[in-house]
């Protein structure tokens, strides 16, 4: 059963981005060895005959990048909850040898689970869909993505190409958005911690989970403030003057300019970030008019062998569907 946490969080997980942005203990530069390791499972690959998606953790042998994969992984998990890993030489491979690359890497730090009902293992990350459609997903346009968190216990994105112009990534520690609550709105916590309705694609109708538990010594965040307002609506209860009091101080205190932590992702940059630990958001972009030369980004959602576990009222979820492929 979660706690109401009473107590400010401390620790590398409750940070500011205005402390972080002088750091770069979070960026992790890939060394000339990791690429040539990287290199020599994407031939080892092509030589078994096998391709994306239809291979398993050990036809990708980057068995020498354990130690490395495992520091990112408690970074994710018992850090700042969010790594950013530099200079993977995209520019260098074909569209399926990158394809390969990514879910093999993501093979190795956890379980890619599929994004939609499709079934996709990798998400493209352009702006196709028609803006004025409300039906089309924020994430498929140009315009600004609100803050948030997936459906998954780390969601990875690999930038391929930048945008003409915005198209930042930001990311605000959860911890940091909780103890600036606690501190000037602490009769609103009640709140966050019983269910509200959230509309998820895929399901036939919005289902309960609270927007923060505390269980076992950790927090945990489930938030899309637009998924909450669709799945009341859906199931006609509408969110009371309290509820959407709740909700604007909470977008308050994570869109403070002191707490997000803003970055340019370059061609080869791999963000990863813990869902639970880490709301993400972007800023609208203006691109290029030659579609070869827009912003594109692959996402990867993945189900981590070391998540922290979840309180019964707080149901973890992995991607859409089928179970995810089980962590080695």
């Amino acid at each position: 059963m979660s706690l109401i946490l009473t107590q400010p969080i401390t620790g590398p997980a409750a940070w500011k981005g205005a402390d972080l942005a002088n750091d770069s203990t979070w960026q992790r530069p890939l060394s000339p060895g990791a690429i040539a390791t990287i290199d020599a499972a994407l031939a080892a690959l092509k030589a078994s005959g096998k391709a994306f998606p239809d291979f398993e953790r050990d036809d990708f042998p980057i068995h020498a990048l354990a130690p490395e994969l495992a520091q990112w992984a408690d970074a994710l998990e018992n850090g700042h909850g969010f790594v950013l890993v530099r200079g993977l030489p995209v520019q260098r491979y074909s569209d399926d040898d990158i394809r390969a690359i990514y879910y093999g890497i993501g093979l190795h730090l956890g379980a890619p689970v599929r994004q939609n009902p499709r079934g996709d293992l990798l998400g493209e990350v352009m702006a196709v869909g028609d803006a004025s459609d409300k039906n089309t997903r924020v994430y498929e346009t140009n315009l600004y993505l609100p803050y948030h968190t997936d459906p998954s216990d780390v969601v990875g994105l690999l930038c391929l190409r930048q945008a003409r112009q915005g198209g930042l990534s930001s990311l605000v520690s959860v911890a940091h958005v909780y103890n600036t609550i606690l501190a000037t709105r602490p009769e609103l916590l009640g709140l966050y911690y019983r269910p509200w309705y959230y509309a998820h694609m895929g399901e036939d109708l919005p289902s309960l989970s609270p927007l923060l538990s505390y269980h076992q010594g950790k927090l945990a965040c489930r938030y899309l403030r637009q998924y909450i307002e669709l799945g009341h609506e859906v199931r006609q209860l509408p969110l009371s003057r309290v509820e959407r009091e709740a909700l604007d101080v909470f977008d308050a205190a994570m869109q403070a300019p002191e707490a997000r932590l803003d970055m340019m992702l370059a061609p080869g940059d791999m963000q990863f970030a813990n869902n639970y630990a880490v709301l993400h958001s972007r800023t609208a972009f203006d691109d290029h008019p030659e579609p070869h030369l827009r912003r594109r980004m692959l996402r990867l959602w993945l189900k981590m062998p070391n998540a922290r576990a979840l309180a019964p009222e707080f149901p973890g979820r992995n991607g859409f569907g089928e179970k995810a492929r089980a962590a080695a």
